[in-house]
């Protein structure tokens, strides 16, 4: 089943609005695009809680890294560069941080508010090889902007 982006979208709208706590989204979205297709093995947000630092957010899937610095991994390079991460083989990303062996592909977005500060990072994992591309990368970042805007 792949995603269908547009009722992804609308129901992510619907079930956020109003809501301005970053956590309360962060939850919602995790778990409703966690459900949204089945290459989505491991789905979540890394907060930003200290300078340089992210730490586990809310998230579906097994177990993830507690704490990633901006210097380490695809996490910490999509915080620390505030660009998507669209890795098609995480075994060919220096400094990579597998926190599930099972990872193959990631897709990581810098999640902003409509301040400019950056919330976190949202990071999608698939146990296949380049399991995401440029559209998926587009979509994600149109509902993150549109669902974070007035995050605190």
């Amino acid at each position: 089943m792949r995603v269908d982006y547009d009722l992804l979208a609308k129901t992510i709208a619907a079930l956020t609005e109003g809501e301005t706590d970053a956590v309360a989204l962060m939850a919602t979205v995790a778990c409703e695009v966690h459900h949204a297709d089945a290459r989505f093995d491991w789905t979540g947000f890394y907060r930003v809680t200290a300078p340089e630092m992210l730490k586990i957010g809310p998230y579906q899937g097994g177990h993830g890294c507690l704490m990633i610095p901006f210097s380490r991994g695809v996490c910490g390079a999509a915080a620390r560069t505030g660009t998507v991460q669209l890795i098609t083989d995480v075994d060919a990303f220096a400094g990579h941080i597998a926190c599930a062996s099972s990872t193959r592909s990631e897709l990581v977005l810098p999640v902003w508010n409509d301040a400019g500060t950056l919330l976190g990072v949202f990071d999608i994992d698939c146990d296949q090889p380049a399991a995401f591309d440029a559209d998926d990368a587009t979509h994600m970042a149109s509902i993150l902007k549109a669902t974070f805007a007035g995050a605190r």
